[in-house]
């Protein structure tokens, strides 16, 4: 997160700095030392964070010291009547992000103290005629707006990299766990069936043993293309891992599962990925009525998988889910 925040809050700081710099006039020299300072300042903190064994110390250290160097400008720009004070609260807008809940309160707590010492106990400067301080908000407005930017994008970034497989650009795993319950809550209410494809690449370890890794990134990209381009816009395609594959039909019972599964098998051993011929196994399996088991449903597709792989691979398989009395009740 530190890093990723660096190019935004060197950006903010240029803001602050400018507005700084802007009432020269007003307070004289002592602006353009304030920024060298701070720009020295933050050059030796980012070099020590990289040549330490505790980094995060160094973060906390550059980030106490951007809060001493705003309150310096509060200091030369009229204290407790200083437009400026308010720029006290940017930093503490990372905090959360970097440090956590407690990082916060201290971060509060060591940003209020700030504020009360330059505001009510250094002598301050003279302060910043009117025009000035609507430089100072408008800096303000500014710096917040680059680093929430930042900060959106991060978070937005994380929840991408949680659900989305990166090399592929299919759903993960983890974003399958989170969707198995919804489907069987949906199941529940409409009474309509779930089915699912569980996929192998067959004698994928020989691609990349032979060919190397790159081949066998290429080989998985075309792959998950195909697939995705033969479904439907509702269906749900899964990288499990490796070259495992999952897809995910509502509203199908097996045997449309399986029609669907066909059509994929197909699909990839249409045409030859980066010049080799790769072809899947299948297997499928479904839900009956208003109950979507997905664990015995998932186990019905990985034993199919296991009998098309047995069978001479680039075939599809269905498998049979136990219909206990509840199903029955419910069917």
């Amino acid at each position: 997160m530190d890093d990723r925040l660096k190019r935004p809050r060197a950006a903010a700081f240029a803001i602050l700095g400018l507005a700084v710099l802007s009432s020269i006039p007003v307070s004289g020299a002592m602006p353009v030392l304030l920024l060298i300072v701070a720009v020295l300042g933050f050059a030796l903190v980012d070099s020590v964070r990289q040549r330490v064994e505790a980094p995060e110390y160094a973060i906390v250290a550059s980030w106490m010291f951007a809060q001493v160097v705003i309150a310096f400008a509060v200091v030369m720009t009229g204290g407790i009547d200083s437009h400026a004070a308010f720029w006290l609260a940017i930093p503490v807008v990372t905090l959360p992000a970097r440090f956590g809940i407690r990082g916060l309160a201290a971060g509060v707590l060591f940003t209020a103290s700030l504020l009360l010492v330059v505001t009510l106990v250094i002598p301050a400067g003279d302060p910043a005629p009117d025009a000035y301080k609507t430089i100072y908000l408008v800096a303000a407005l500014m710096a917040v707006a680059v680093l929430s930017t930042a900060l959106m994008r991060s978070d937005l970034d994380h929840r991408t990299d949680a659900v989305i497989d990166g090399l592929t650009g299919m759903l993960n795993r983890r974003a399958l766990a989170q969707r198995l319950d919804e489907l069987a809550a949906q199941a529940r209410i409409s009474a309509l069936p779930v089915s699912v494809i569980v996929a192998d690449l067959d004698h994928f370890k020989q691609v990349n043993d032979l060919h190397g890794h790159a081949v066998g990134d290429a080989v998985l990209v075309d792959v998950a293309y195909r697939l995705r381009k033969e479904l439907r816009a509702f269906d749900l395609a899964y990288r499990l891992g490796g070259e495992e594959f999952l897809v995910v039909l509502p509203g199908a019972d097996a045997h449309d599962g399986v029609v669907i599964a066909e059509r994929l098998r197909e699909a990839v051993a249409a045409e030859p990925i980066a010049g080799l011929d790769i072809t899947m196994s299948f297997g499928v399996a479904g839900s009956h009525g208003a109950v979507f088991d997905h664990e015995r449903v998932l186990a019905a597709a990985d034993a199919a998988l296991y009998e098309a792989k047995a069978a001479g691979r680039d075939r599809v398989a269905i498998g049979g889910v136990r219909r206990d009395s509840a199903d029955l009740a419910l069917a």
